[in-house]
């Protein structure tokens, strides 16, 4: 595959009834490669894999997820289900006239791109998920284990509609982004009576991994999009989980990998186990697993390592088109 340089390139489409905005980068003729961020970010959370795709010959395509950036936000809670963000990756490789893609996906977005192997596994090459394992619809709403961390716990309190947007409007948006990208505590629960964007350390500068002008960027656009669109994604969880019964039981059967840090907010409270599981192995037959070292973030706080990871997983699928 030639190597491709150059700027990031902008556009948007109209995809299922709504803009969608994409960052792309790499030749319109290599391999495609759908990037998916999760919260709080943007497209830009994958700059480094990017670069590092495109310099391999892929074509890296980053949208900004619906309610998020310059993608549109969607009019209702109803309209952030899982079937719909799902929906718009089928529709954004519909309106390339890509048949098929490898999937790369962070927090939210790996949740997104575990279901699109679920809903569309011929649409999907390969999957990595970075943070957030596949896990498989259970007898129950993860909300009722969610409830039981109680009132403080985030995803109980992004449940309510308002109730995050005025906490986090007592702050500007780069405070309130910077508390959240600066996250390194396992204990993502408030104490009681206090919201959690209140409880949560305000660095007076960007993590090591983010510059203060990348800081501005995602700020910039929050700014002006808010974040009733992002949290609406947690507002769904009960909803997802009644919307995705016809696929209890079902496994992903797309060649997949998982990567995540040793020190995220997620691992030792419960990742850590689950991937040695027979629960997770089984539910996705032939996951290969990286646990290295860094946080949440982990594409923007150890690029390198993560794009050697993803690299290498990838050409096992593309080396007959190099």
């Amino acid at each position: 595959m030639e190597a491709a340089a150059g700027e990031v390139r902008h556009w948007n489409a109209a995809i299922n009834g709504i803009s969608i905005h994409v960052a792309e980068l790499g030749p319109a003729t290599g391999p495609a490669v759908l990037l998916l961020h999760g919260f709080p970010e943007l497209w830009l959370s994958w700059r480094h894999q990017m670069a590092a795709l495109a310099a391999r010959g892929f074509r890296a395509l980053a949208p900004d997820l619906r309610g998020y950036g310059d993608s549109a936000a969607a009019g209702d809670a109803d309209d952030y289900s899982i079937l719909h963000l799902a929906g718009d990756a089928v529709g954004l490789l519909d309106h390339l006239g890509v048949a098929d893609a490898i999937v790369v996906g962070h927090d939210w977005g790996a949740l997104v791109a575990w279901h699109l192997c679920l809903f569309r596994p011929d649409r999907v090459r390969a999957v990595v998920a970075l943070a957030v394992p596949y896990l498989p619809r259970g007898p129950r709403s993860l909300m009722e284990t969610f409830a039981a961390h109680g009132d403080g716990f985030y995803i109980v309190q992004f449940q309510e509609p308002g109730r995050a947007e005025r906490a986090f409007a007592r702050y500007d948006v780069v405070t309130v982004l910077n508390k959240f990208f600066s996250i390194e505590s396992e204990d993502f629960t408030a104490p009681p009576g206090v919201e959690i964007i209140d409880s949560l350390e305000a660095p007076s500068s960007p993590p090591p991994w983010m510059t203060k002008e990348e800081l501005a960027q995602y700020a910039d656009k929050f700014q002006k999009s808010g974040f009733t669109g992002p949290l609406n994604y947690y507002r769904m969880f009960d909803m997802n989980w009644r919307l995705t019964a016809p696929w209890k039981g079902a496994k992903i059967t797309v060649p997949a990998k998982f990567i995540v840090g040793d020190k995220d907010i997620g691992f030792k409270s419960g990742t850590e186990d689950y991937i040695k599981s027979e629960d997770f192995r089984s539910s996705v037959p032939g996951v290969e697993v990286a646990i290295i070292d860094g946080h949440h973030f982990i594409q923007q706080e150890h690029p390198e390592r993560v794009n050697a990871e993803i690299l290498s997983f990838l050409e096992k699928f593309t080396s007959k088109e190099a």
